[in-house]
């Protein structure tokens, strides 16, 4: 079945008529094919635009856009349908928070099951008659024609809950990396990395076919054969061939070599192929097919590997911390799977829909009037005219192929990060596109240097876990293999970024053959790698920008790292500092205690406070001194016969450098004194997870209700500079001040040595 479209009408089956195409009514017509093609059902089966009266709309009334009954005779004797479907247009997000009004419907028909789509993503809930419960509840899939019929299959799928469908979908990845290991006998990285091809063949093969078709073993094989049928004989093998075309497809996010080829056997592929056509990956939801893809990741590379993976835990209580917000720019260095910036994208998209939603609401209110059921047909129509005519005006901010879009700056404006391991530079890219996009800023590269958009005074907000107890020696020099050479990325991204770019890349072409430690303040320091990270993502944020990073416990509390500490005292300030079991970390392979330091860099105004309080302080405490150094100075000048002994020489210099030391140090106290502020630290003994990987409670929870709070009182940053038009900046602040994880000391930051 095809959607039929001709001058600006498309033909409604259902109503056997040609309606004006609008961006619903176009998901509606395409979902209706999709539900005779992949399900079964028969035209007769399915109605649309059912209208009923519904007292908790608010308005009287409501329109179910597609409903369908078990069979024919049903529907016409007016039986109980069994699923209620609310279409969207192609550029909204489902989130099923919003869709209430269709799942009111679904429960008074007596609907078991009711759908979300947009055709890129549909989701299904289960649905509890007469009641509307706080939270719908995701489940895996609507009935087929065949099924609907049978209360026994229909029960089992109705308790196939979303957290179900993900822990299957992750067992069954883990099914088909062992497929590989067993039979082409891979090592369980190269092996992810053949089950990574196979996803993308199917995603490229199911997003083309526009949902409609699933990649399956049945759909492989014809093809094959008709390919077959056709190719010469230096042609490659089918699956070999489509994996060409997936990568012709992907060529600009550079998630396989141009020679990469599948390097497992043909009945392999098929087996794998078999195993997945169970999913559809053009519309699972981002959260299953995402986290299932997580879950996946995390079994894969636990260990060796486990570095790269920062617990979901933290990383949502990190990024809740830092509260990005639309058109600020986001980054991590250090990215590994990419987990801190698919929450980030989320974390952001998230505030777009959200506020998009409550403007669509503001649109009802004013459009739609009270008496709107006792409307005449023609008026009631000319109402939804101008309503969705609004709504789609709205819808266009979000639409992804929009290049002034709000999501397209999002994915492709805002979100930056590398990784020095190739393979998990390649992982996160995928990772992300499973969770919905975000990719485009993610590359393969050494994280202390700059490439593509990432280069000092840049971002916003960094969030990152950089590697632990590495060291960068003196003799590791900047090589021209460091350098970027790609002419034709070079001419865009300076099209892109502006001469910007180019004095960025000087960081790397100036210095070649220069020590890396050289390049930043704290190089002659510190080779420690968390050291240099820290320098180095404080130097990438603007004046003012935020930084959330995962530390050993008290690294800035360690005595041979107290001139360290002391250049960080002097660049920004300390947000909050959380420590957290080591247990945490235990599940993704790592050994050392960490907490979650969060900074902000000084703003301009902050800087030339603290430059100007440090400068002044020096003078009062030199002043005290100056008389006995200046005195010093004058007899350790003294040539000829006035020149004294060598012992009172050796007697006046220690007397200098205690003096000079005292100085230092008196300054530092003043300084402290004078430019002091609040610095709260939380102790957590339950993050979320144990050291297995299994849910416990979450003390970070209300540690971030807190923190938000005392955040708004005290105004510790302000969002407004972001690069955007849709700001919602929320003035409710209420102080909670008792809290057994977080105390506030105002000294804390500088220990006890």
């Amino acid at each position: 079945m095809e959607v039929q479209i001709k001058d600006n009408k498309i033909y409604a089956p259902l109503k056997d008529k040609w309606l004006v195409v609008k961006p619903e009514e176009e998901v509606r017509q395409r979902y209706i094919c999709r539900l005779v093609d992949s399900y079964g059902y028969d035209l007769s089966q399915m109605d649309q635009e059912i209208k009923v009266n519904n007292t908790r709309r608010g308005t009287g009334s409501a329109r179910a856009d597609i409903v369908i009954w078990r069979t024919k005779e049903d529907r016409l004797e007016k039986k109980y349908p069994i699923v209620v479907v609310e279409c969207k247009a192609e550029t909204v997000t489902i989130r099923e928070e919003d869709y209430y009004q269709g799942y009111n419907y679904a429960s008074i028909t007596h609907a078991k099951f009711f759908v979300t789509t947009n055709i890129k993503e549909t989701r299904v809930f289960r649905v509890v008659e007469g009641e509307i419960p706080n939270r719908l509840e995701e489940i895996a899939d609507i009935p087929t024609a065949e099924i609907a019929t049978d209360e026994k299959k229909v029960k089992e799928l109705l308790n196939q809950t979303k957290a179900f469908t993900r822990d299957e979908f992750s067992r069954l990845l883990y099914k088909c990396h062992n497929i590989i290991r067993n039979n082409d006998k891979l090592s369980p990285e190269a092996a992810f990395d053949e089950i990574s091809k196979i996803l993308f063949i199917k995603i490229r093969y199911e997003r083309d076919n526009t949902g409609t078709q699933i990649f399956s073993k049945d759909a492989f094989v014809k093809l094959k054969d008709a390919y077959n049928s056709m190719k010469s004989k230096d042609a490659p093998e089918f699956y070999q061939f489509l994996f060409e075309k997936t990568k012709e497809d992907f060529s600009k996010d550079n998630l396989f070599d141009p020679n990469e080829t599948i390097r497992i056997r043909e009945t392999s592929f098929e087996k794998i192929v078999e195993e997945l056509q169970v999913y559809n990956l053009s519309t699972t939801s981002d959260d299953v097919k995402g986290i299932a893809f997580e879950k996946f990741l995390g079994r894969t590379f636990r260990g060796e590997l486990g570095q790269f993976f920062t617990p979901r835990t933290i990383v949502e209580f990190m990024v809740s911390v830092l509260d990005p917000q639309e058109g600020e720019y986001i980054c991590d260095p250090c990215c590994g799977s990419g987990g801190f910036l698919i929450r980030a994208f989320e974390y952001v998209r998230e505030q777009i829909e959200s506020e998009l939603e409550q403007r669509k609401e503001e649109v009802k209110k004013q459009l739609i009037p009270e008496n709107y059921d006792d409307l005449k047909p023609k008026e009631q129509e000319a109402i939804d005219a101008k309503v969705s005519d609004a709504f789609a005006k709205m819808n266009f901010e979000v639409d992804v192929n929009n290049p002034k879009g709000r999501l397209r700056s999002l994915s492709f404006d805002c979100i930056y990060g590398t990784d020095a391991n190739p393979r998990m530079a390649r992982t996160a890219k995928m990772n992300m596109i499973m969770h919905g996009d975000g990719h485009g800023g993610v590359h393969h590269h050494d994280g202390l240097l700059n490439v593509n958009g990432i280069w000092d005074g840049r971002f916003d907000v960094i969030l990152t876990n950089p590697p632990f107890g590495a060291r960068v020696d003196k003799d590791i020099k900047i090589s021209e293999a460091d350098k970027f050479t790609d002419e034709a990325k070079i001419e865009a991204y300076v099209k892109r970024y502006g001469e910007e770019y180019l004095t960025a890349l000087r960081q790397v072409n100036d210095h070649i053959g220069e020590s890396l430690l050289d390049q930043f303040g704290v190089g002659k320091m510190s080779g420690l790698t968390e050291v240099l990270f820290i320098d180095r993502c404080l130097n990438l944020l603007k004046p003012g920008g935020r930084l959330g990073i995962v530390l050993p416990e008290g690294v800035l509390n360690n005595t041979n790292l107290q001139n360290v500490r002391e250049y960080f005292e002097g660049r920004a300030k300390i947000l909050l500092i959380v420590s957290i079991p080591q247990d945490v970390f235990m599940a993704a392979g790592a050994t050392v205690k960490p907490s979650l330091m969060f900074f902000k860099r000084f703003t301009e105004e902050e800087q030339a406070q603290y430059n100007g309080i440090k400068v002044k302080a020096f003078a009062e405490v030199q002043e005290k001194y100056i008389e006995e150094l200046t005195s010093i100075e004058n007899d350790l000048a003294k040539r000829g016969k006035e020149a004294l002994p060598a012992a009172e020489k050796k007697i006046l210099r220690a007397r200098k450098k205690e003096i000079e030391a005292a100085i230092d140090q008196e300054t530092k106290t003043l300084v402290k004194q004078r430019f002091d502020y609040v610095i709260p630290i939380a102790d957590i003994k339950r993050a979320g997870i144990n050291s297995i990987g299994i849910k416990i409670e979450n003390d970070l929870e209300p540690l971030l209700e807190e923190f938000t709070n005392y955040r708004k009182e005290n105004n510790l940053w302000d969002t407004r500079h972001a690069n955007t038009s849709y700001q919602y900046n929320d003035g409710s602040m209420t102080r909670i001040r008792e809290f057994d994880g977080m105390v506030c000391e105002p000294e804390v930051f500088y220990g006890k040595d």
